[in-house]
């Protein structure tokens, strides 16, 4: 019994070591192993693949092999992501792009994008729809610079409408929403205009309203003697000989009207001498700053707006379509809902023109069920926001790199672009994620703290801040976005994120530019020239990756410094 167990054992033994994952050849079993050591006694040296040779042969095609891989350093994605063993999940800081060769130059980096199936942008940037982050101002804005802004739904349905109205009917160089004031009002309420909007030049209707009559404009020189401001009523001093535009009108048509006339700003009115915009000519000098726009069909900016999956979210979703809704983002936290394929699914039947984007998701399995439901986009992310503590508080989630690659690798089968939602601090973040497979990034904390963002700033400590909140914190949720959590029913609101504050960045003009520049200088670095480009040398495995210890991490940061002053951009 025991020569049998050991036998057993020993047959045991030998499977485990000739198992598929042994490199090792397995025994012929034909050849007598005494034949074979006498063999290897007389010298014998060959076999059934190359004669007295074969062996030799074979080495130096292996030490071809390993020296061709020791040129090609480190890791593809593939090798990181699919076939690693260590069932880790990455961020974005774990692993550093090896750098490519250079042979162009930085301006021949093109960042054309696709954000849903059918909609093209020029900047892969999505500014996320949370209450701190985008109304009308940050869309349009974004929109100027080939990006896509979409409108937070944590207001009534009114004020969410009016705000996707404001993007669609805002044109470049065009004001849509002059500030206008009565004949009756005073001077002092002027000068109170001029120091809360910092111009004059405003124009003047029967009852102070936009879309009313036009009766007059006033402007500094009008005012800058006037001594009583209290008791001067503005129809004392206005201009009444005017010189305006009729509606339709071209920016070209503007422009010749005003050097024509060495106006500085030149009132657009309808048939009905009824004012409908404004014309600046300091704006239309930076209309033409803005190629980049992202415009639609009726050369309209291209607006997003987000809804929940309730019932009377649909009831929301027809009125902001009526306002000209270009695509509509499904908000949830875990998108893998049977509330949102139903939702997917009626929009696809009842408005197959708009485009829907669907989320959040982090695995292919959840991916997969909204792509086949009918969405457009998908938005790859839970629980990876500054402000986000959905993985804390629920244990739910994904490290954001791992997300966006094994998302990007199975949506790129269906044609199905990925928004990387969440976990972006840096356009080295950005250009990571793009290399991932994402198509666009969608930013929040990025984008807070600008000009464009909701909210007023204030100071503390010296330093000039925004309040910036998650859409999953107690603050939030109190507005409404608690329906995002499906918690709109629970008695007890369990948060799944905070508030705080962010600094101040300055107007989106000077940011967003920063922002492309150093994504372009990163892929100028990594040796591609557009965006295909980066995916397909990073499908291909050209483009290699490294995994960065902790150390290598805080040596790739400011390190070794007493102190120092963080200035990101200038502009020039």
């Amino acid at each position: 019994m025991k020569s049998a167990r050991r036998s057993l054992d020993g047959r045991r033994a030998g499977l485990n070591e000739c198992s598929p994952s042994c490199s090792r050849p397995l025994p012929r079993p034909s050849v007598p192993c005494t034949a074979r050591s006498s063999a290897r006694t007389h010298g014998e040296r060959q076999d059934s693949r190359g004669g007295p040779h074969g062996r030799a042969r074979r080495t130096a095609s292996a030490a071809r092999r390993r020296a061709g891989r020791r040129a090609l350093p480190r890791y593809s994605l593939a090798e990181v992501f699919e076939q690693s063993r260590s069932h880790s999940g990455y961020t974005y800081d774990d692993i550093i792009v090896l750098p490519g060769e250079i042979d162009f130059g930085v301006d021949a980096v093109a960042l054309e994008t696709k954000v849903t199936k059918k909609i093209a942008l020029k900047t892969p940037f999505v500014s996320s729809p949370m209450d701190t982050v985008t109304e009308a101002n940050m869309a349009i804005a974004i929109a100027q610079h080939g990006g896509l802004g979409v409108i937070h739904y944590n207001m009534p349905v009114a004020d969410q409408v009016a705000e996707v109205k404001k993007v669609k009917a805002y044109k470049n160089g065009f004001i849509s929403a002059p500030v206008v004031m009565a004949p009756d009002q005073t001077i002092a309420e002027l000068d109170d205009v001029k120091e809360k909007y910092g111009h004059f030049g405003i124009p003047i209707t029967v009852d102070g309203k936009l879309h009313s009559k036009l009766v007059g404009i006033v402007t500094k020189r009008d005012v800058d003697f006037v001594e009583d401001r209290e008791g001067t009523k503005i129809s004392s001093v206005m201009s009444t000989d005017l010189v305006v535009a009729t509606e339709p009108c071209t920016l070209s048509e503007a422009n010749d009207v005003l050097s024509k006339n060495k106006k500085g700003k030149l009132p657009i009115v309808n048939a009905n001498y009824e004012l409908v915009s404004l014309i600046s000519r300091t704006d239309l000098r930076k209309a033409r700053d803005y190629p980049l726009s992202s415009v639609g069909a009726d050369k309209s900016l291209l607006c997003g707006a987000a809804i929940g999956t309730r019932p009377n979210d649909r009831l929301r979703l027809k009125e902001l379509v009526d306002a000209g809704l270009d695509v509509v983002v499904l908000d949830s936290s875990q998108g893998d809902s049977v509330f949102q394929k139903d939702m997917v699914k009626w929009i696809k039947a009842t408005f197959p023109g708009l485009e829907v984007i669907g989320g959040n998701v982090v695995t292919r399995l959840q991916a997969k069920h909204l792509i086949e439901a009918g969405v457009d986009g998908l938005r790859v992310g839970m629980g990876v926001g500054s402000i986000c503590t959905t993985q804390v508080v629920c244990a739910c989630g994904r490290p954001q790199a791992s997300a966006v690659y094994n998302v990007a690798r199975l949506a790129r089968q269906y044609g199905v672009p990925v928004i990387a939602d969440g976990g972006v601090g840096n356009t080295g973040h950005i250009i990571k994620a793009l290399m991932l497979g994402a198509s666009c990034v969608m930013m929040g904390s990025m984008l807070a703290g600008t000009d464009e963002s909701p909210g007023e700033y204030f100071f503390q400590d010296g330093a000039r801040l925004k309040r910036y909140r998650g859409m999953g914190s107690l603050e939030a949720m109190k507005q409404g976005s608690d329906k995002r959590y499906f918690a709109s029913q629970a008695k007890v609101k369990v948060a799944q994120g905070v508030s705080g504050s962010v600094i101040d960045k300055g107007p989106l003009a000077s940011y967003i530019p920063y922002l492309r520049q150093g994504i372009q200088h990163g892929m100028q670095d990594a040796g591609v020239k557009d965006l295909p480009g980066l995916l397909l040398a990073a499908s291909s495995g050209k483009l290699r990756v490294e995994l960065r210890s902790p150390a290598a991490q805080k040596e790739g940061g400011v390190h070794g410094l007493h102190s120092y002053t963080v200035r990101t951009h200038q502009s020039a």
